[in-house]
């Protein structure tokens, strides 16, 4: 295993379809901008129940990134 230093940040991805899908949301929208994304962890869950009582699903992850050398 290659030696690293990693960026983090925070972001949080909203989704209907459950908590999974809004981790991939939050990953895919990261992944749009940053390069060497290389793992993430869950730092909060909670739920919104709209006016339909749908719930929306919203999962805020820390994500990490290498740096460039």
């Amino acid at each position: 295993m290659t030696e690293h230093v990693y960026k983090t940040i925070e972001l949080t991805g909203s989704s209907y379809a459950g908590i999974e899908d809004a981790a991939q949301k939050a990953v895919d929208r990261a992944g749009k901008t940053l390069h060497n994304l290389r793992w993430f962890v869950i730092t909060d869950t909670r739920g919104v129940v709209d006016r339909d009582s749908k719930l929306l699903w919203q999962v805020t992850i820390k994500a990490g990134f290498t740096l460039d050398e």
